[in-house]
């Protein structure tokens, strides 16, 4: 058996708490809940793709189908890390 590994000894770790973002996507206001980590990494991939970062999360939102937007968001950043971007 091996024993479980404390969150605060994660690499990166702590990752902030979750905080409500507002924004408009399509046109709408619209409020979004993301950890810093995540917040930070999603303008900078907005930043690198020469968009608004509105723009990015209108493409992550018209794209996510039924997920909810702050995980589709989530789940985009993870996926452009882990291909190298």
């Amino acid at each position: 058996m091996t024993a479980m590994t404390d969150a605060t000894s994660l690499p990166g770790a702590p990752y902030g708490p979750v905080r409500k973002r507002s924004l408009a996507i399509a046109g709408h206001a619209t409020s979004i809940s993301l950890e810093d980590a995540f917040w930070v990494e999603l303008r900078r991939l907005a930043e690198a793709q020469k968009r608004p970062l509105a723009d990015l999360v209108t493409a992550i939102d018209h794209a996510r189908g039924a997920a909810n937007l702050s995980s589709a968001l989530r789940l985009y950043v993870l996926g452009a890390i882990k291909s190298g971007l």
